[in-house]
């Protein structure tokens, strides 16, 4: 059984049993939860099916969140990028037009899958759902690489959270672009240690990322937050594909991460009384949704 102390661990497990990490995580799920592979499997492509139903109702244009200050902009990237008009263009602008789709239906209190958390859930899907469609990859692919970026999500809970009020944005945004990053990379081939590698590295790009709601609110900045979630899981995926390794191991990554967090003002972990809550204009979008001063 695996324990999910450490991302080395579940390298070790996959290089050994000459294994995708996928398949040894849904493995010991598989045994640990007393269900068949074939039901974990399905589980998990019916969470890819909400993934994707949230991606095309969120791109629309009526789109609007509840407080009323957000939506309509992941159909305006979406226009873009169909459009030619994005300098990235191709899959990299395809994934941020969908991790704002499934954000921005999150906001508007549609279905999404928390992955890891709702104020996160664009970025995973995002990736994945825009390398299938770039590539034609098959659902069960897809769905195998979302076991990866469960192992990964595992042990960082284990070793640190997952939560914005615990450790600020780069433990909600920041875990959810390790775990695409590191699906995304076995979904193109890569090896165990490469996904590895590339967990590391996205959450090295946003250490340190404060969790400042404004109004208190999923909206502003988390679904732009979710796009440069996504944005980071492609760069930091696309350097371990290439065989760039990241100097810190992913282990102390994490473990760093838990620390910054711990350290990190209590103003700047989803209390909305730092960072960009606290701006004049964040403190009038309070006042404009609530009808009282901040």
């Amino acid at each position: 059984m695996l324990k999910y102390n450490t991302i080395r661990e579940l390298t070790e497990a996959a290089e050994s049993a000459g294994k995708k990490m996928s398949e040894v995580i849904l493995a010991d799920q598989a045994e640990d939860m007393g269900k068949t592979e074939k039901e974990l499997m399905d589980k998990m492509a019916s969470d890819l099916a909400v993934m994707r139903e949230a991606a095309e109702d969120g791109s629309k244009k009526d789109v609007k969140s509840a407080s009323g200050l957000t939506g309509g902009d992941a159909y305006k990237m979406k226009q873009a990028n169909d459009d030619g008009k994005c300098v990235c263009g191709g899959i990299f602008s395809d994934a941020i037009a969908k991790a704002l789709a499934i954000s921005e239906f999150n906001a508007s209190m549609g279905r999404i899958v928390a992955s890891p958390t709702a104020g996160s859930c664009g970025i995973m899907p995002g990736v994945i759902l825009a390398y299938q469609d770039a590539n034609g990859t098959s659902d069960e692919d897809c769905v195998m690489s979302m076991f990866t970026a469960a192992g990964i999500g595992m042990t960082i809970s284990k070793n640190a959270t997952l939560a914005g009020a615990g450790g600020g944005c780069q433990a909600e945004c920041g875990s959810a672009s390790a775990m695409a990053a590191a699906a995304l990379v076995e979904l193109a081939g890569g090896t165990p240690a490469m996904s590895e590698n590339a967990a590391a590295i996205a959450i090295k790009n946003v250490l340190g990322l404060v969790c400042d709601p404004v109004a208190g609110l999923v909206e502003i900045p988390c679904i732009k937050r979710n796009a440069g979630g996504a944005a980071t899981a492609l760069c930091a995926a696309d350097m371990a594909l290439a065989g760039i390794e990241s100097k810190i191991p992913a282990d102390e990554v994490i473990i760093a991460m838990k620390h910054v967090g711990d350290i990190m003002s209590p103003t700047l972990k989803e209390t909305a009384e730092g960072g960009l809550a606290a701006t004049p204009t964040g403190k009038a979008m309070f006042e404009e949704v609530f009808g009282t001063k901040k």
